[in-house]
């Protein structure tokens, strides 16, 4: 097991290096990091000097080094737009976004298992048809389109719910949240509903697939064979085996949440860091577009590790063919 995660470590950190030089390289050649920095009206000898003092005349595998070493220690650097470290802008963006992706994982997770679970052991109810219908709406509409109805009915027509922004917030020193107020709770319902919705569909098709293939396996039906009722088949038997994959893609999906929800924070101008990558896209901040990617696939290796530790830990099979005994 401690070998699997060294491995697995090792790995991590390949990625992460590879992905760290891609952040270098934007600073490199998408656009002049002087240029961005200074006024018009700014002279060339302060440029050079300046130039001089940002460590650009170095060798490039000294820059590298030393962003590396930036990164390792925190420092992002400043953003061109608002003139700020980017670590302080991530730190404050960071709870929105995490409270988003972390509810719509939840809310897909809920939703989705049971009626993936339903729709297998009842393939051709007339329910199992109408959640399957569902599913296949949920994956064909466009995050930004079932965005948009959701306000234009809970938000203009019947005024239920806010149409944009976090709420009232609490500021826990560390952690500021919207999740003990009530307008917290109103203004987080419909993003984490139009984000969530993609993976409720996914989650709930996988489950039924699985669950369809694993009724159709010999052990369940040496089960039944022996006498036990439906309802340990089905559950302790049949869905215990259906969650390895789930838990795979779960964990990947749960870093797509985080990563791809630009869309839904540019919808309900959710103050979280997708909108912020946004927004610096528009002003070429390449500091915190290239802290935003770092930070992405640093999520996304979190998670791989973790799916892969949980992975071997669910399935005895990968443990029996790492020590020898498979076949």
């Amino acid at each position: 097991m401690i070998a699997f995660v060294i491995r697995r470590l090792i790995q991590a950190m390949i990625v992460m290096l590879v992905v760290a030089l891609i952040g270098f390289t934007m600073f490199r050649f998408v656009g002049d990091p002087v240029a961005q920095m200074v006024g018009q009206d700014t002279s060339l000898a302060e440029r050079a000097e300046l130039r001089e003092k940002l460590g650009l005349n170095d060798p490039v595998p000294v820059q590298f080094a030393r962003y590396v070493s930036n990164v390792v220690q925190g420092n992002f650097g400043i953003s061109y737009r608002i003139g700020r470290p980017v670590d302080q802008l991530l730190q404050e963006r960071l709870p929105a976004t995490l409270e988003l992706a972390i509810l719509a994982a939840i809310f897909a997770l809920v939703v989705g298992v049971p009626l993936g679970v339903y729709t297998g052991l009842y393939p051709r109810s007339w329910l199992s048809h109408v959640f399957l219908t569902v599913s296949l709406i949920g994956i064909s509409l466009p995050t930004f389109l079932i965005g948009i109805l959701l306000i234009l009915v809970f938000g203009v027509v019947l005024g239920w719910l806010p149409t944009f922004g976090r709420g009232e917030t609490v500021d826990l020193g560390f952690w500021t949240t919207g999740l003990l107020t009530s307008s917290g709770w109103k203004s987080i319902v419909m993003p984490a509903f139009t984000l969530g919705m993609f993976q409720l569909a996914l989650i709930m098709r996988l489950v039924r697939s699985e669950m369809l293939e694993v009724l159709r396996t010999d052990f369940v039906k040496f089960a039944r064979a022996r006498g036990l009722r439906n309802r340990a088949v089905h559950y302790r038997h049949a869905l215990k085996n259906t969650l390895v994959p789930v838990i795979t893609i779960t964990g990947l999906q749960l870093g797509s949440l985080i990563a791809f929800a630009i869309i839904t924070e540019t919808v309900f101008q959710w103050p979280g860091m997708g909108l912020l990558f946004l927004q610096a896209i528009q002003f070429v901040d390449i500091p915190v577009m290239s802290t935003y990617l770092i930070l992405v696939a640093l999520i996304f290796v979190a998670l791989n590790l973790l799916v892969d530790i949980l992975y071997y830990a669910v399935d005895p099979r990968l443990r029996v063919e790492r020590t020898g005994g498979g076949h």
